[in-house]
């Protein structure tokens, strides 16, 4: 379903958003360390659909080099979730958004390399230009949402190394593993109107660490 990047697809998912309860935090807080992520929904192409950014990180960068991401990052001291989603989204994109940009959150993710990661769904205002800074972006990619919401984009595999299923998105040649498939997923699900669940879905291997 092509969605504009208008006012009305705005307050609809913003509505959906509303509508998800979100899992209270599980455990002790300071055994995992806080990070959040920008689900941020701006206009891609000739007819301004809405679309989630998607970046290819930056091959220079100290951990995951190189691979597909939302924008986001470590949380500061003192720093919400909602706070450090929007420093990282400015300094990744230069995107600079206030609290009324976001639209909701979603379900915290913890990773294997010792993260739990806070989604938090904005709206990229639409004079609000995207800079990627090249330090941390390698490129940026608008995912229109009805391309997350197709029958084929997202699969589950098996691995040796786990019980748990492999979540993966299919995007164009490439495939994009969790936690960005898992938020992804979760996110399409919400806009589905459905509670689904993605803390046990499992990242491949190689981002264990």
């Amino acid at each position: 379903m092509m969605r504009p990047f208008d006012d009305a697809t705005r307050r609809n998912i913003a509505s959906a958003c509303a509508a998800f309860a979100r899992l209270p935090d599980d455990g002790d807080p300071r055994a995992l360390k806080r990070a959040a992520v920008a689900i941020a929904l701006a206009a891609a192409g000739e007819e301004r659909d809405t679309a989630l950014l998607l970046t290819l990180r930056a091959s220079n960068l100290r951990t995951h080099r190189g691979q597909w991401a939302l924008p986001g990052g470590r949380c500061d001291a003192g720093e919400t979730p909602v706070e450090a989603a929007l420093r990282e989204l400015e300094e990744e994109l230069g995107l600079r958004l206030a609290a009324d940009a976001v639209l909701g959150l979603l379900d915290d993710y913890p990773t294997r390399s010792g993260y739990l990661i806070t989604p938090v769904v904005v709206w990229a205002v639409p004079s609000a230009p995207i800079v990627p800074n090249p330090d941390e972006v390698a490129s940026v990619h608008p995912i229109a949402l009805d391309t997350i919401e197709r029958e084929d984009a997202f699969d589950f595999v098996a691995i040796p190394e786990s019980t748990r299923r492999v979540i993966r998105f299919h995007h164009e040649a490439s495939l994009i593993h969790a936690p960005t498939a898992a938020l992804i997923y979760q996110f399409r699900e919400v806009l589905a109107g459905r509670a689904t669940r993605v803390a046990e879905l499992e990242q491949p291997v190689f981002a264990w660490k």
